[in-house]
């Protein structure tokens, strides 16, 4: 594509062979009915099975990462990388769908360099287990009290960057982990970033690679090392 893609749409996949070709026809096919301009760019984290051959087959610019690095690696290197004027990090599964960007680029429209998907939130439709609902929203209320305030889904893989250095926040992301969004939050915040929690309806799909006991306790873990940089300076000066 030449010139400047309206909108980047960076998918993170790792093994995601079977859930990804249905979600990159749909990202197509909303595009086409939207008349958008977009990039797609899947970033093959290190694949075992033909995720990134199908990602191409399916009209994306495909990112491969040599090894497993984790979904916030795999998110950072696709949104650095990126042209679009507006960058929106989705899930491989489709969960949220593309119609549910309009909601977002409203909020941007409003003033927010950053609006982000939530499962929270009057309106929404949310088809999950009653285990990951209360799970979590368990972790989101740690989070809360212990360092992103104010935002009560902090985790739903759906969210859009509209300005430089809101995209510059990921040239200073450590995380490779599911953490990340955390981590971007937090930064976000404390460099005094708008930030906007937009409901979207989500529905789970089989065959999520979050486990969510372990990975819950991991992320909680990774919320103090967050803090600890922050505090330590190691994030740099505050843009």
């Amino acid at each position: 594509m030449s010139g400047t893609p309206d909108l980047s749409v960076v998918i993170p996949a790792f093994n995601e062979a079977q859930r990804l070709p249905a979600f990159l026809d749909h990202v197509r096919q909303w595009a086409a009915a939207d008349g958008r301009a977009i990039e797609i760019i899947v970033v093959d984290d290190g694949s075992s099975d033909n995720t990134a051959q199908l990602a191409e087959q399916g009209g994306a610019r495909v990112i491969r990462l040599e090894r497993n690095s984790g979904k916030g690696a795999a998110v950072r290197k696709g949104m650095l990388q990126a042209r679009g004027r507006l960058r929106l990090f989705a899930d491989a599964d489709g969960a949220t769908r593309m119609t549910e960007l309009a909601a977002l680029e409203r909020a941007v429209a409003g003033g927010a360099e950053i609006a982000i998907g939530s499962r929270e939130g009057r309106g929404t439709v949310v088809k999950a287990s009653r285990l990951r609902r209360f799970l979590g929203r368990w972790f989101n209320r740690a989070v809360r009290l212990g360092s992103v305030r104010g935002i009560r889904d902090t985790q739903c893989g759906f969210k859009l960057f509209a300005t430089d250095r809101a995209v510059a926040l990921f040239g200073d992301t450590r995380e490779n982990g599911f953490a990340f969004d955390v981590e971007l939050l937090y930064l976000a915040q404390r460099r005094g970033i708008t930030i906007a929690e937009v409901p979207v309806n989500w529905t789970e799909i089989p065959g999520s690679k979050v486990r969510l006991a372990r990975d819950g306790w991991r992320m909680l873990k990774a919320v103090r090392r967050i803090r600890r940089r922050w505090h330590k300076g190691e994030y740099g000066t505050p843009a």
